[in-house]
């Protein structure tokens, strides 16, 4: 064959190829096989209430056909969403290729039974796979209809909470049951189970009645199950009112003097007088010491480590009371004003500390305005704190027992003296330390209502 003739061959079969690459790259693209894409948010394991779903769809070749999605029980199927998408423009390509919206699910709604539902997605898309049916994508999600809430009921029956003090419910909850505890008003408190039979479902759980709550505070047991379910529960409580007294805090240069150079790890403006130093660090720094010691709240043990009345500091006058609202007043003006929440005990300059029950150390070290600080946690939220100390005789995670000696009295911190700063935190929230120091107290608000859990 000749040049010419191959030429010419050649010629006449690039219509044909081109043809040809042209069917190949159309069925490529019309009877493509790359599936949708599909999915849910969020998938949670059980279903109680109105729960909302971000569905998600994309196919960014073909594009969409059909999405379905409905729930399936017990061989019932129920449609939640049906929706047809339109073929537009040349191969689809104007066409939806992605969808979003938020599905709402209700169990009630539905008329689910309790126990396992299935959540199911299809999506088509425009392919001619498959018959012209198109590529099909299945997502499937299984989830558990619980719509019933816990049982909560309170065991112990009087309740007689001082303002500013601490209180002690006794109740029991369903075996269901994954958090529980206390509200006052805001403020959750966390029970811990205890008793002898834990199946019974008994739980303990000590609170607070802030100092500074409302008039009539609102008080109630609460449980919450695997599901989210929530329950709550009265019970009786009779709240005493008490008055706390005003104090009035002079600061005089010579004070200033001498606590400010403790503060040196503290950033403060070298500019600023000695009186602004001192209002920032009484206000400031107090607020990032009593985050700390809600977090130290939070860190404790499910066992009561602490037995009988907690221990008073040996032959020491009492220097400040529980939430005494302290006016702070600098050449005649008042300056500041704080609440004290603890009780400062004065003996002899560098007296021993005893622990004051059983407990483990969870904190020793310099804590801001408290100085150099102790704090024991004796369990189920109930911890104590030992502030301004010369000197720490004891180390983090460190079993200590009654009346071990833990530091000694001293004037860290913003202390205006040698003594002993003594507080009493219930998860975090300080109350009253006199009453841990009352038998009678203790006795009548906490064993008593203990004794039950012996049965």
């Amino acid at each position: 064959m000749s040049k010419i003739k191959r030429i010419f061959y050649s010629l006449a079969l690039i219509p044909f190829l081109v043809i040809l690459l042209f069917f190949g790259w159309f069925f490529t693209i019309v009877f493509e096989g790359e599936k949708p894409i599909a999915g849910l948010d969020p998938l949670p394991e059980y279903l109680s209430g109105d729960q909302m779903f971000m569905l998600k769809v994309n196919d960014q070749k073909r594009g969409l056909k059909t999405i379905k999605v409905s729930v399936r029980q017990e061989g019932r199927e129920v449609k939640v969403l049906e929706k047809k998408f339109p073929f537009i423009g040349l191969l689809n390509r104007q066409g939806t290729h992605l969808y979003q919206k938020g599905l709402k699910i209700n169990p009630a709604a539905l008329n689910l039974a309790q126990g396992r539902v299935d959540l199911n997605v299809r999506v088509w898309d425009y392919s001619r796979r498959n018959g012209g049916d198109g590529n099909l994508t299945l997502f499937h999600h299984k989830m558990t209809v619980d719509t019933i809430p816990p049982s909560v009921r309170a065991i112990s029956r009087m309740h007689n909470i001082n303002e500013g003090g601490s209180g002690l419910a006794v109740y029991q909850s369903s075996s269901d049951t994954l958090e529980s505890g206390l509200f006052v008003d805001d403020l959750f408190f966390r029970g811990f189970p205890t008793g002898t039979d834990l199946k019974k479902g008994y739980h303990v759980c000590y609170f607070a009645l802030p100092h500074d709550s409302k008039a009539e505070p609102s008080l109630y047991l609460w449980a919450r199950d695997k599901a989210g379910n929530i329950s709550k529960a009265s019970f009786y409580y009779h709240i005493i009112r008490k008055r706390f007294r005003k104090e009035r805090m002079n600061i005089s240069d010579r004070f200033l003097e001498r606590v400010l150079p403790y503060f040196s790890f503290y950033p403060l403006n070298s500019e600023d007088t000695p009186i602004k130093k001192y209002i920032q660090i009484n206000n400031e720094l107090r607020k990032e010491n009593n985050r700390t010691f809600r977090e130290l709240g939070a860190k404790t043990i499910h066992e009561q480590r602490w037995e009988g009345p907690f221990l008073r500091l040996k032959n020491a006058a009492t220097m400040a009371r529980f939430a005494d609202q302290r006016l702070y007043y600098y050449k005649g003006e008042k300056v500041d004003e704080q609440t004290h929440m603890g009780v400062d005990l004065a003996s002899l300059a560098n007296s021993p500390i005893q622990a004051s029950n059983n407990g483990l150390v969870i904190f020793a070290d310099r804590l801001g305005i408290y100085g150099s600080a102790v704090v024991l946690d004796h369990g189920q939220g109930v911890a104590s704190i030992y502030g301004h100390l010369s000197k720490i005789s004891v180390t983090p995670d460190q079993e200590v027992k009654k009346g071990e000696t833990i530091g000694y009295t001293g004037q860290t911190g913003l202390a205006g003296g040698d003594h002993l700063h003594f507080g009493i935190m219930v998860q975090g929230a300080f109350v009253n330390p006199i009453e841990w120091w009352d038998s009678h107290w203790i006795k009548d608000n906490i064993s008593r209502k203990l004794e039950v859990l012996k049965e």
